[in-house]
């Protein structure tokens, strides 16, 4: 299956918070999106990884992913070296994407700057014919996305561009809470954490506001890039 763009999370959760709004609102528009998932997070303080698969199986179905997976590297261990690498490539080589959304840049989580610099890596190397994969005994052909570029997580990192989500906050605030076990629950006994606050929602959906207000939209999503940003024309600009 060919998909026009991939988005890479290292936990379970990552796309829906960095990303959601983009992902239901390119879906809605025709385009054939799909999550990879590098760890089951399973090193999370709330929840556990069995209870997280079902949480991400549900959120995938909320924004309507044509297809969801779980590289299954170890959470908070994963590293940028040859056999994570050639996982990935030969998952971008799969689904041949346009596009690949992936982790920020600098995070809180040392995941999400690892998982970033590993994607990315990976995108570049997965387009060079000399590096061979195969998946179920089938030789792959090498496949470089045009484009990486990367969401906006815990810290407030300047995007270099922002997409007009006004239409899509509803979806991505569903698949969020699709992830129950991470968030606010008054009646749960498991320790608090930095996303399980009560105002932890509020915060998603005020970065969202001020990007908005920043081009003139209700809400907007960040994200940052590797290469210049081109247009067509000045009237593809709002």
């Amino acid at each position: 299956m060919k998909l026009d763009i991939l988005v890479f999370g290292a936990h379970p959760d990552d796309a829906e918070l960095g990303a959601g709004g983009t992902i239901a609102k390119e879906i809605a528009l025709g385009k054939k999106v799909g999550i990879i998932d590098l760890t089951r997070g399973e090193l999370g303080t709330r929840g556990s990884a069995e209870i997280r698969d079902k949480e991400s199986a549900a959120a995938a179905k909320i924004l309507g992913v044509a297809v969801r997976e779980n590289l299954r590297f170890r959470d908070g261990f994963f590293v940028n070296d040859e056999a994570h690498q050639i996982e990935i490539i030969k998952m971008i080589r799969k689904y041949r994407p346009n596009t690949v959304l992936c982790n920020a840049i600098d995070d809180r989580h040392i995941d999400h700057g690892k998982g970033s610099k590993l994607v990315s890596d990976a995108c570049f190397l997965s387009g060079l014919r000399r590096i061979e994969t195969t998946v179920v005994g089938e030789k792959q052909q090498e496949w470089r996305p045009k484009q990486v570029y990367h969401y906006i997580q815990w810290k407030n990192i300047t995007p270099d561009f922002v997409v007009d989500i006004s239409g899509y906050i509803e979806e991505k605030t569903d698949a969020i809470l699709a992830y129950a076990s991470q968030f606010h629950d008054p009646n749960s006994n498991e320790p608090e954490t930095p996303i399980s606050s009560k105002t932890f929602i509020q915060s998603v959906h005020y970065r969202a506001k001020d990007l908005g207000r920043l081009v003139g939209v209700d809400y907007a999503e960040g994200f940052t890039v590797e290469r210049l940003v081109a247009v067509d024309s000045l009237d593809n600009l709002i």
